[in-house]
């Protein structure tokens, strides 16, 4: 099965640093290399008064993001990559170690299947 892309849907519960900006800056530019992408603009803004985080890695081969709730512990990320070279799955290991979550649900999703 041919598609565009594959999409990979990340939540993380009770996770640690998830309030930090210099923390998820680090943690989405070590998930980008894991993807073998290619980044071209990278954008964190918090967010009050929960000191909440959203962050976004532009790629050339699409993006990553990252939503945070330190109120909740939770973060939602998505990894959306095109092209055959790209691993969007590889991410997930990243994010384990730099928000150490007590609980990860992982979903992928196939984008822009192509029907012969």
């Amino acid at each position: 099965m041919k598609s565009l892309g594959r999409h990979v849907i990340v939540e993380l519960w009770g996770c640690k640093n998830i309030d930090s900006l210099p923390k998820i800056e680090e943690a989405l530019r070590e998930a980008v290399k894991a993807t073998r992408a290619t980044l071209r603009d990278l954008q964190i803004f918090p967010w009050e008064p929960y000191n909440g985080v959203s962050g976004i890695a532009i790629l050339s081969e699409s993006h990553l993001s990252i939503h945070t709730w330190p109120e909740l512990g939770y973060a939602a990320v998505d990894i959306f990559t095109c092209g055959e070279h790209t691993q969007p799955d590889a991410a997930v290991p990243v994010l384990r170690e730099f928000f150490n979550p007590e609980r990860m649900e992982v979903m992928q999703v196939t984008r822009g299947v192509i029907v012969d």
